[in-house]
């Protein structure tokens, strides 16, 4: 009998204590009505839709490929329709953000409330527009505004570079530059020709800066103008023309629209948020968030001139009220 009993109590010592499971390695599970337990915090989710200006797309696309490395169950989509056609859309409750390369205009203003869109403005970047050339270029170094416009004004006489210049060689000035949908577009024409959509027709125009890169890039007496950060892109395949505003040459560079010695040709870039969306959509708000927070370091991975420290802090108010008061 003690043999026995000796052989039992060896035996349930061998046994998991009273009774309980084998300990597992995955973390025990929690409830609501567990205190010790805590609590996951839900993954983000969902999409964002985003259209607009093709000169701000890189800034977003940029930052939507980094803020995915924490949220990669979130899917974000950047199309580039021009800021005009960006409206367009957003306008019409198909996207979530318009990016815009101009503020949103009257008519466009409109056209959202008549169909109930509210919207938050938003700056991302600085930029600014350069006027660029074909490497082979020599003779044009800087340009001043009086001849930018007598190049892109309408009913403009200038065919060659010597229409412009006689010091100038003869060659045929082939134009390129974006689209009346661009506000790109919008912009250039008011800063330099002086109304707002006032220019030559008789130029290759497109929505995509990358159609302008290319164009330049293959003939030697073109000329273009685009966004700040395809010049940087592309460096060698195009040449920057400094711009004399009246107080010299200047360079575009993010030193010089930082400080606004490249003038007229500096500006703000924004994105345009669906006041529904950004209540609704869960993943919108720490979207931009992520996009204001990591601003300086965005726009310099895609090009762009950081925003100064009263724009950056003026934006995140902005979101942060308009958070608050949805």
């Amino acid at each position: 009998m003690v043999r026995v009993l000796a052989l039992a109590c060896l035996f349930l010592l061998l046994l998991p204590a009273c009774g309980r499971e084998r300990p597992s390695a995955a973390p025990p599970s929690t409830t609501e009505a567990d205190p010790l337990g805590g609590f996951e915090e839900e993954a983000l989710s969902g999409r964002i839709r985003i259209d607009g200006s093709s000169t701000v797309a890189p800034l977003m696309t940029f930052a939507a490929e980094r803020f995915r490395r924490d949220e990669p169950a979130v899917k974000v989509s950047v199309g580039v329709s021009g800021t005009g056609g960006g409206f367009e859309r957003f306008c019409r409750g198909e996207t979530d953000l318009s990016n815009a390369s101009r503020q949103i205009e009257d008519e466009e203003k409109a056209i959202c409330k008549k169909n109930g869109i509210r919207w938050l403005e938003l700056p991302v970047a600085n930029d600014g527009l350069s006027v660029v050339v074909n490497p082979d270029n020599t003779w044009a170094t800087c340009l001043t505004v009086e001849q930018l416009k007598r190049i892109w004004e309408p009913g403009s006489k200038v065919d060659t570079w010597r229409d412009l210049d006689p010091s100038f060689p003869d060659t045929d000035m082939n134009l390129y530059g974006p689209g009346t949908d661009s506000g790109t577009f919008d912009y250039f024409t008011d800063a330099i020709v002086g109304e707002e959509g006032k220019s030559r027709s008789d130029y290759s125009a497109s929505e995509d800066d990358n159609v302008i890169v290319r164009g330049v890039s293959n003939e030697k007496g073109s000329l273009g103008y685009l966004g700040l950060s395809y010049l940087l892109e592309n460096e060698g395949r195009l040449k920057a023309v400094e711009v004399d505003g009246g107080d010299g040459c200047v360079a575009p560079a993010v030193d010089t629209v930082q400080d606004g010695r490249y003038k007229p040709l500096s500006r703000p870039l924004f994105t345009y948020v669906n006041r529904d969306a950004l209540a609704e959509k869960p993943a919108v708000e720490p979207f931009l968030t992520f996009l204001l927070e990591n601003e300086p370091q965005l726009a310099r991975g895609s090009k762009f001139v950081p925003m100064t420290v009263a724009q950056l802090d003026e934006a995140k108010t902005a979101l942060e009220a308009a958070g608050n008061a949805e």
